[in-house]
């Protein structure tokens, strides 16, 4: 029996608007979206996992869905994880494996700096570059999206799924696997994102991830190979350089949401790690004496 034909059945799935979602049994399990979307990113892969793991999947601070950034906060990744250990305290979460996509998996990182993580798989992380107009050309890509998407003049073009197919292709190597329902709640994630201005223009810290050490927890950083937001080439080398010691891999055929181009694969790579720290951290049972009782003599 393979690892994933251990998965629980597909869940019932709460309303869309919902500010995350929970289900499953076992060690708790956290998921992270990217920037200008919210928890239903995750929802190829619920199906395999939560017959795993207790998953938690929340919906970031400022996204669609999700709490608002408090009114004394500094917009920036420093809010954005103080507002998820607030999360993960309402949530009854001490230590989770933490998975995250993009934005998620620097997210995921720093959470582990912080002593929240049990594990950390990062899929095309954020948070490395190695020079600053990288970063700036990301920007611009968000920027353009936003705008495009956000532009009432131009719905029945964004609603056209042929064009929407087109637009994909940047974001997945497999369009078609993305439901239209799904496309639609994507539009109106990144156009209902209220962090967008904060994180892109008044800012969420361009200093980048500072380095991490993987005595905090093991860490597996599974890049997209045919990601074209995030490519292993600008964003990757420099990432190796930041988090030494931690165990590297590249997806073959999937894109910067690997989630669904691939679900089982996305799962694969996740329960790999997270049930070798499981069973590392499983206390054994003491061993049976194997010497006979001595009889008692009247």
């Amino acid at each position: 029996m393979t690892m994933l034909s251990l998965a629980g059945q597909v869940p019932e799935l709460p309303e869309s608007l919902t500010p995350s979602y929970r289900g499953g049994r076992g060690t708790p399990l956290v998921l992270l979206h990217g920037a200008t979307m919210s928890w239903r990113a995750w929802r190829p892969v619920l199906p395999f996992l939560v017959g795993r793991h207790d998953v938690f999947a929340p919906t970031l601070t400022g996204h669609r869905g999700g709490p608002s950034l408090r009114p004394d906060a500094t917009p920036g990744m420093t809010a954005i994880v103080d507002q998820l250990c607030d999360q993960f305290d309402e949530a009854g979460i001490e230590t989770a494996h933490l998975v995250g996509n993009s934005l998620g998996g620097w997210v995921a990182l720093e959470l582990a700096r912080r002593g929240r993580a049990r594990s950390v798989v990062a899929f095309s992380p954020a948070g490395a570059w190695r020079h600053p107009r990288d970063f700036e050309r990301l920007v611009a890509l968000f920027h353009t999206a936003h705008a495009v998407l956000g532009n009432p003049m131009l719905g029945p073009l964004v609603r056209n799924r042929v064009l929407q197919h087109l637009g994909l292709t940047r974001v997945a190597a497999h369009p078609g696997h993305i439901p239209a329902d799904d496309v639609r709640e994507m539009i109106a994630d990144m156009v209902g994102c209220e962090m967008f201005e904060a994180m892109f223009r008044s800012g969420l810290e361009v200093s980048g991830l500072a380095p991490f050490d993987v005595a905090h927890c093991p860490v597996r950083i599974a890049w997209a190979r045919r990601d074209r937001v995030i490519s292993y080439r600008r964003f990757g080398r420099p990432m190796r350089e930041l988090v030494p010691g931690a165990e590297f891999s590249l997806l073959p055929g999937v894109g910067h949401l690997p989630m669904y181009d691939d679900p089982r694969l996305v799962a694969r790579t996740v329960l790999e790690l997270t049930s070798a720290v499981d069973a590392a951290n499983q206390v054994e049972p003491p061993l049976r004496s194997t010497r006979r009782p001595r009889r008692r003599t009247a």
